[in-house]
């Protein structure tokens, strides 16, 4: 470990999402750096995090804190670098180099793992590691303080066998144990070829040996850690593992009324048509509030699928999520990527409305991103892709979707999440998903077309839903509960008896916990105690409230 009060070599950087997420892969860093950069390096390093909505000055103002003065030993900063933090760690770096011209800087990360050459934060890096960094950023601090210095700029990271890797989770500390998200994993690499995805390019998954990841996993419940997001991703591609891994937790569940602090929760990537029945048995033991499973659909259409060489059986899949919901109390999260290649705003419709009746607890919306290196590049001319040249690289429109189309379906999909998937609305919901909307006056922005397929469409409802709140509000953040509700019932209030669609947004209130008074609502409150002291949010937030409405 890091000795205090000295200056350290070695900094370990990146900036999360939020700070409920810690960084796995400046973990598996750390935990490697004695192994393969020789004894010593690790009491000479720190990790520094910081999340994307603090300034650069502040990020820096710590980075130069924690270096200390230049004294004419080699110092090294490494940055991890996605896709959601490249536009901020370009900022910290400007800064960074102007104070500290001396400092090293290594990155490293998916981001700057392709197409390196042409971005401009490689330019302002000493050194960049490509692919895998557990071996090779170790090789490179030794080169750096010991010599002899390194000859090239990007350096393609070794990739060792997972036996060889040590495992980051003593990495984790106690406060991380008890106030964030742990990401853990049991495999890497993924054998399918969806071109959306960066692991398309790997030939196949490498699952770290078994016994490993559990004993792993055994300390870090003896330490106290709960909340588990395995990273893995394909979770139930070898169910002979997945079957293990549930069973440690299986055997590890708490006792009937145990603390909240005691409960677990355990979040997995799934692929939906792959449920075996060994692995059916095993989720079926799990109670309410425990597993939560993220399954990727991303499209229904069998000809899209095709294009972008995804394999998936889409009766299986359905099959298999109708399972999950009537027999498991697993929390389903169902994906969907709107603008991929060959893909219409119609098909996409038919494939939203076939998942909603399968009836997932929650449907994540995303807008096709064209990541670095990903082959879905390669459908550009023949499709008219057109991204956003910056960061997170949207698609701007395609052959058979146009500008203004992405634009109000980006917008969509804020409402869905603030209406659906964050399940304060349920009967609200429901309500509009089920009624025909009626334009009063043409105050709805849509088409023919799309008025009548929202005769029948949840989806099409939505989506005129969705213009209609745009034209109202003109925002889609920084929109209060209370607003949603007085906004809600005038748009409902046009299809639907006035004193029904109070009564709804008025359960929906009440169950929310929202303690101010909508205009709408007002003598129909009852009185309410003075809030008491705010507990800390639990992760399982949205699932509560989504096992509580099923």
């Amino acid at each position: 470990m890091f000795k205090a009060g000295a200056a350290p070599r070695i900094v370990l950087a990146t900036l999360n999402a939020r700070y409920i997420h810690a960084s796995l892969g400046l973990r598996y860093l750390l935990a490697n750096l004695d192994q393969h950069g020789g004894g010593g390096l690790r009491q000479h390093t720190l990790l520094r995090e910081y999340t994307i909505s603090r300034p650069a000055t502040e990020v820096v103002a710590d980075l130069l804190a924690t270096l200390g003065n230049a004294t004419g030993a080699v110092q090294i900063v490494g940055f991890g670098v996605y896709i959601w933090n490249v536009t901020q760690t370009l900022e910290v770096l400007h800064l960074l180099k102007a104070a500290r011209p001396d400092i090293k800087v290594v990155l490293g990360g998916p981001e700057v793992s392709h197409e390196t050459q042409q971005q401009p934060i490689t330019t302002l890096a000493d050194y960049v590691i490509t692919g895998w960094g557990d071996v090779s950023f170790a090789k490179l601090c030794r080169a750096l303080i010991h010599g002899p210095q390194p000859l090239m700029k990007i350096i393609a990271g070794e990739q060792p066998d997972l036996a060889e890797i040590n495992l980051p989770y003593g990495e984790y500390s106690e406060t991380d144990l008890a106030h964030r998200l742990l990401y853990v994993e049991a495999s890497r690499g993924c054998p399918f070829k969806c071109e959306f995805c960066l692991s398309s390019l790997d030939k196949t998954a490498w699952a770290f040996e078994q016994d490993r990841v559990l004993a792993a996993l055994e300390a870090l419940y003896q330490r106290g850690a709960r909340n588990f997001k395995f990273v893995d991703r394909t979770f139930n591609l070898k169910i002979e593992h997945s079957v293990r891994i549930l069973q440690f937790f299986l055997d590890h569940l708490p006792a009937a009324g145990a603390p909240a602090n005691e409960q677990l929760f355990l979040h997995f990537e799934v692929i939906p048509d792959h449920l075996p029945e060994r692995l059916k048995a095993m989720l079926l033991q799990f109670p309410p509030g425990v597993l939560q499973l993220e399954v990727g659909v991303q499209s229904f259409n069998a000809e899209v699928q095709h294009t972008i060489s995804r394999r998936q059986d889409n009766a299986a899949s359905e099959a298999n999520l109708r399972w999950l919901l009537t027999h498991s109390h697993a929390h389903l999260h169902a994906d969907l990527i709107f603008g991929l290649p060959g893909e219409t705003l119609a098909s996409f419709a038919e494939g939203f409305d076939r998942l909603l009746a399968i009836g997932p607890h929650e449907i994540q919306l995303g807008v096709l991103k064209r990541l670095r290196g990903a082959p879905v590049a390669r459908h550009s001319e023949v499709h008219g892709m057109v991204y956003d040249p910056e960061p997170p690289y949207t698609v701007l429109h395609t052959g058979v979707v146009d500008a203004n189309t992405v634009q109000r379906f980006t917008r969509l999909v804020r409402y869905w999440d603030l209406l659906a998937n964050s399940g304060r609305f349920a009967q609200t919901l429901a309500l509009v998903l089920q009624t025909p909307p009626a334009d009063v006056f043409g105050s709805l922005d849509g088409t023919e077309a799309e008025l009548a397929a929202a005769q029948t469409s949840p989806f099409w409802r939505f989506w005129l839903l969705s213009g209609w709140l745009w034209q109202r509000l003109g925002s889609t953040h920084k929109l209060t509960p209370e607003l949603l509700v007085d906004t809600l019932f005038a748009y409902l209030s046009q299809s639907l008896p006035p004193e029904s669609v109070r009564q709804a947004l008025l359960a929906d209130y009440l169950g929310s916990g929202a303690r101010a008074n909508p205009q709408v609502l007002q003598g129909l409150l009852p009185r309410q105690a003075p809030a008491a002291a705010k507990a800390a949010r639990t992760l399982a937030a949205r699932q509560e409230r989504h096992q509580a409405q099923s």
